[in-house]
């Protein structure tokens, strides 16, 4: 029998842990928890999860604070948790490297279907293979195996959602893809906010220019294509 996912749940608040460890626990994962931010790092250090459950709004260190520690050393997925319908949590989150996000009070149920979609996202396609060529277009090179990314010869390191958001676009070069179908193919649970995809493109952006690298193309009041001829 395969392994079941561990899943670091990360917020404050004991009552909430127990809720979403039991969700979890019901959706086939196992389930680690930490009452706070140095707490998740050192766990992080000490045994890598397949993805962090992380909340936003915690005393001494934040979640985003966590989440940019993280990031510095590992891309594993992330989803956000916030207390507050706040659209700059939300957008700061992502551009910092988060995977997703949901706003307090979710349901639990919605929140097993997120943790499901990303690490989906995050699992080789099935077709591919050791012998998998990866996709390219000019610079750019994507391996879908390892989720690698390059520019030239510069790896570009992105998160499990921005490397399919890419690799989305170089698949059909030319294509100008609408929100929602970005939506289609990147989010297979399809509940994302237009500001999300938008956060996302402009990370993967960032992380390009810093190479001198230009990926995605905004085509004014259609979506977003390929901006490699």
């Amino acid at each position: 029998m395969a392994e079941r996912p561990t899943v670091l749940v990360v917020d404050d608040d004991p009552h909430l842990r127990d809720i979403v460890r039991f969700a979890l626990e019901q959706g086939g994962f196992r389930v680690e928890e930490a009452a706070e931010g140095r707490a998740a790092l050192a766990h992080v250090q000490r045994s890598l999860p397949a993805l962090i459950v992380l909340d936003i709004m915690m005393p001494e260190m934040d979640g985003l604070t966590v989440c940019r520690e993280v990031r510095r050393t590992h891309e594993l997925p992330i989803v956000f948790l916030s207390s507050r319908d706040d659209e700059v949590d939300r957008i700061l989150g992502l551009e910092l490297g988060g995977d997703d996000y949901l706003t307090k009070p979710f349901s639990p149920r919605e929140l097993v279907a997120r943790v499901k979609a990303v690490l989906r996202r995050a699992r080789p396609a099935p077709e591919t293979s050791a012998a998998s060529k990866p996709l390219m277009r000019g610079p750019l090179k994507l391996d879908e195996e390892r989720f690698r990314a390059w520019w030239g010869e510069q790896e570009v390191v992105l998160t499990v959602t921005e490397f399919h958001l890419l690799a989305a676009l170089l698949r059909v070069p030319g294509k100008v893809f609408t929100r929602d179908e970005v939506m289609t193919r990147v989010y297979d649970d399809g509940v994302v906010s237009d500001r999300t995809i938008d956060s996302h493109v402009r990370r993967v952006r960032q992380k390009f220019a810093g190479v001198g690298g230009e990926v995605i193309e905004t085509v004014h009041g259609l979506g977003y294509r390929l901006a490699i001829p």
